[in-house]
């Protein structure tokens, strides 16, 4: 790279529009769409769709309600010409669908391109030509007035051969290429004497697109270009403006969207983007992005791995996992804060509510996506993810403090591993510490029992090869048996917190029970049971912590001769 750009690269120059408009306009309705998908992104592909996949996208872009499909360049290419015919034949285009056909500035290549639509009831004309300053000096090698008489003589043939088929409704669209790179004059110039011969109306109006066909500026630049054309040039209310942004630059989407707030009517892109270079417009994400705003972007995309597999099977191209609203991982979260977050504000949202869920934009079960993706655990995680999956897959409601001790126990095991913990792996975890774990004192039998205002719990144990029966008072179930365990230790035994809940349904429901021991007044130490008796399973997780605290050597046995 050099030192100083500056002495091989120009800026661009910024358009002077002192009263622009558009950084005040919201978008409120969705533009018209064009999908691109079958000449742009096609001619962008290694290897070119056949006719057999053309058509499964042309049918796929229509269930996603595309009115306006580019289906080809059937003057360049066989292929082409054969996909427009067998769409016409065989009744594929329905009638609220109208297919555009591209085509230079040359007489026959134009009576190509009308053969090849002969018969259909709908057919944008889309010819072309470059204006700017290098693709005249450069390409061309003609002034200014000779690149206008080529878009002039265009237009003038597309009138003449358009007429020889009068069976066809035609809308003509013209592009001064490379309009993002062409002085703005010039521009209105060569497009106001572009309509002055086609003469549209309102009633059939013409479209004039104008390309960042190479993205040359900031993305403000390019809405300004778009405000001084809607604002200068002549017979507007007989012109849709269209837009048609590649992404050189990487601000493709951006681009688009201040265009439509600066008066652009129309977009044309392919689905996520994919186009010559560094692509086009990415038209997923330019719908998903209104769809976020509350405006409906009128395209499905309710199925968003479908739309991706299509993409993919037909492209040969893979979507990137990190691809706006589409990828793999646009949903999930590693970071404990952001899981966290996304956790809290799960269990707030509510179904007739303004979506709120910190970290993401938008609800992934509009798009089809499950909450499973949504968090996910690696050594970046904290106690947010992993409560987040342990409730989605298994119903267990951690309390906080036990979050946050389980966490840690997630942690040493993805520090050791390196690699991501899948749900069932961090349920099973979960189970073995504290279901699973090494049971010094096992649980027999139990009566629980009401004398005189106070319950009496009587436990038959197992300690190594030692049977115990113990007993103990208090004012419930815990109380009582904390109060007979207590005879196992000379250490002080306390319950400090208590949660329960219910998990599964109707005759599969089961009890939940977590406590939190404190040992000695120093240690704590959680235990939790599981069982279809509420009061069994407070015992078992008492128990569970007891053993727990065992194991961890915070707490010690001494059991008396006597029990």
């Amino acid at each position: 790279m050099l030192a100083n750009p500056a002495q091989k690269y120009r800026s661009f120059k910024p358009v002077d529009l002192p009263n622009r408009e558009w950084p005040n306009k919201q978008i409120k309705k969705a533009p018209i769409w064009m999908s691109t998908d079958l000449r742009d992104g096609n001619q962008a592909l290694i290897d070119p769709m056949s006719i057999e996949t053309k058509l499964k996208f042309f049918k796929a872009l229509v269930k996603m309600g595309f009115k306006e499909i580019e289906v080809g360049f059937p003057s360049a290419s066989q292929i082409d010409f054969d996909f427009v015919r067998l769409l016409i034949e065989k009744n594929h285009i329905p009638d609220d669908v109208t297919i555009e056909v591209l085509v230079q500035a040359r007489y026959e290549l134009i009576e190509r391109t009308v053969e090849s639509v002969r018969g259909a009831k709908q057919v944008i004309l889309h010819m072309y030509n470059p204006l700017a300053p290098d693709f005249r000096e450069i390409v061309y090698r003609k002034d200014k007035a000779g690149i206008k008489q080529i878009a002039e003589q265009g237009t003038r043939w597309v009138k003449e051969l358009t007429a020889t088929a009068p069976e066809v409704n035609w809308v003509y669209q013209y592009s001064p290429e490379a309009f993002s790179s062409t002085e703005l004059d010039y521009a209105k110039e060569v497009c106001d004497a572009v309509s002055a011969i086609w003469q549209p109306t309102p009633a059939n109006k013409m479209i004039l697109n104008l390309p960042a066909t190479v993205e040359m500026s900031t993305p403000n630049v390019y809405a300004d270009q778009i405000e001084w054309m809607h604002k200068n040039i002549n017979q507007r209310d007989a012109i849709i403006i269209s837009v048609h942004p590649h992404n050189d630059r990487g601000t493709a989407v951006a681009a688009a969207e201040l265009a439509v707030m600066a008066g652009a009517d129309r977009v044309e892109g392919c689905l996520f983007g994919n186009g010559e270079r560094t692509g086009n417009v990415d038209l997923v994400t330019l719908a998903l992005n209104l769809y976020s705003q509350g405006v409906s972007p009128e395209l499905d995309f309710s199925d968003m791995d479908q739309v991706i597999a299509l993409v993919e099977e037909c492209n040969k191209l893979p979507v990137h996992p990190r691809h706006p609203y589409a990828g793999e991982l646009v949903f999930t979260a590693f970071s404990g804060s952001h899981q966290d977050a996304i956790k809290k504000g799960m269990a707030l949202q509510k179904t007739d509510q303004y979506w709120r869920v910190p970290y993401l934009p938008i609800d992934p079960a509009d798009l089809n996506r499950s909450y499973d993706a949504v968090v996910r655990v690696n050594s970046q995680s904290g106690k947010g993810g992993v409560s987040f999956l342990l409730e989605q897959h298994g119903g267990y409601e951690l309390p906080r403090k036990l979050q946050m001790e389980f966490s840690k126990v997630v942690q040493a095991v993805n520090d050791t591993k390196g690699i991501e913990m899948k749900a069932a792996e961090i349920l099973e975890l979960f189970k073995q510490t504290y279901f699973d774990a090494e049971k010094n004192i096992q649980l027999t039998a139990y009566q629980l029992h009401e004398e005189s205002d106070q319950h009496v719990m009587r436990l038959q144990l197992v300690i190594g090869e030692q049977r115990v029966n113990l007993s103990g008072g208090g004012n419930g179930p815990i109380d009582a048996t904390v109060d007979a365990l207590a005879a196992l230790t000379t250490q002080a035994l306390e319950v400090t917190g208590y949660h329960e809940h219910s998990i599964g349904e109707g005759s599969q429901t089961e009890a939940v029970c977590y406590v939190e021991l404190k040992i000695d007044k120093q240690h704590y130490c959680f235990g939790v049971g599981q069982d279809t008796s509420i009061s069994q399973a407070a015992v078992k997780a008492l128990l569970s912590g007891v053993n727990r605290a065992l194991a961890q050597q915070q707490l010690a046995l001494a059991i008396p001769e006597s029990v």
